[in-house]
């Protein structure tokens, strides 16, 4: 059976013992019997202070919803803010009231997951401070193997990317974690609790896990695998889906003309996917209360998909299809189009190459990648 390291968290209890806990979560910080990381550790630990990434961490908060400081009813622990207009980092004041940060949080294995940042800042921040991070690991539900997509540049980093990733990285929380450590010098005192029974070539239904979603932008297991190539459309003018029963799975536009669209893409015979037309109306976020046109993806054999290949091979065919698509404008003067976040360079909006032979120039990436991420298996 797969069993997340929170399952053996107590077997490593003496690097907790005697010092005031930090502890970074979400609601999928459980245990495979539904009992909460916060639960355990204020049971058998100092829980002194709780760290809360976006969506809080109980997950009553929106995808962008900003985190004050406040008092957990449940446990009378402060939880302190990691998703701040002003700074999405861990403070000297807030370091100052632990000893040890456990991180616990379900990753889907995409870069523009915006949980993996929180732990990397946390990271470096602990690695300042000379304060011990701990990550209870957690299996990559696209698997440990597969990588898609370019890596990021530099001068493309945000809270959406913001170390130099593949798209689709193929490693799970702590294998990240120790990838950076590394490769960027920090010299952390990383300790990694890790997963038994998992091996890279497993995705998530075949864990034998249950899906509890890591955010309520992500329901369901397809969710995330579609996500690497489906996230792309945050960047432009058509809906991803937000505001439906099936975000990041429904991608749609009130200019779109959703059978003339499903018959072209299902005519390119993508594996592992069919496009169903569909009508649908968001009840939030872009095209809110509007009559939408497009297309619902089905995933159909999850071991030949490749997400990041679906995504840009429809947002390249909404383009040449229907003049009324754009890319989002930048949100400020200075900064980037959100789509140069997401892909990481300016490829997306620049290039004059068809969506395969954009998908042939990452593979080299991709390549690259993969290679360099073997040193930091922990897992077979």
């Amino acid at each position: 059976m797969v069993r997340n390291g929170v399952d053996s968290l107590l077997n490593y209890r003496h690097l907790l013992e005697g010092k005031r806990v930090g502890l970074i979560t979400t609601p999928t910080g459980l245990t495979a019997d539904f009992r909460s990381t916060i639960s355990i550790v204020h049971e058998h630990f100092h829980l002194a202070a709780m760290f809360s990434p976006e969506h809080g961490v109980r997950g009553d908060l929106d995808a962008g919803a900003l985190v004050d400081t406040y008092i957990d009813p449940y446990t009378g622990v402060k939880v302190h803010s990691l998703y701040r207009k002003d700074s999405k980092r861990l403070t000297p004041q807030m370091l100052e009231e632990i000893d040890v940060l456990v991180y616990d949080i379900q990753d889907v294995g995409v870069r523009y997951y915006t949980f993996i940042y929180t732990m990397l800042y946390a990271l470096e921040d602990c690695a300042k401070a000379g304060i011990p991070f701990i990550v209870l690991d957690r299996v990559n539900p696209l698997d440990g193997v597969t990588v898609e997509g370019n890596i990021l540049k530099p001068g493309f980093k945000s809270f959406v990317g913001n170390y130099e990733l593949a798209v689709r990285y193929g490693l799970t929380a702590g294998e990240v974690a120790m990838m950076a450590n590394d490769q960027q010098g920090w010299k952390a005192e990383l300790h990694v609790v890790p997963l038994t029974g998992w091996t890279r070539d497993m995705r998530f239904p075949q864990t034998g896990l249950t899906w509890v979603h890591p955010s309520l932008g992500m329901p369901r297991y397809e969710t995330a695998l579609l996500y690497a190539g489906t996230c792309l459309f945050e960047g432009t003018n058509c809906s991803e889906g937000r505001g439906t029963t099936f975000p990041f799975e429904m991608i749609g536009a009130p200019y779109i003309e959703a059978q003339q669209l499903a018959d072209v893409m299902n005519a390119k015979q993508l594996p592992g996917v069919r496009f169903r037309p569909v009508h649908f109306k968001p009840t939030v976020s872009k095209h809110a209360g509007e009559l939408c046109g497009g297309v619902q993806l089905y995933v159909t054999e999850d071991q030949l998909i490749r997400p990041l290949e679906i995504g840009v091979t429809l947002m390249f065919a909404i383009r040449d299809m229907y003049e009324p698509f754009s890319f989002l404008p930048p949100i400020k003067e200075g900064s980037r189009p959100f789509i140069d976040l997401l892909c990481g360079d300016r490829l997306y909006r620049e290039t004059q190459a068809s969506a395969s032979q954009l998908l042939e120039q990452f593979a080299e990436d991709s390549r690259r990648f993969a290679e360099l991420k073997k040193q930091y298996h922990i897992y077979m």
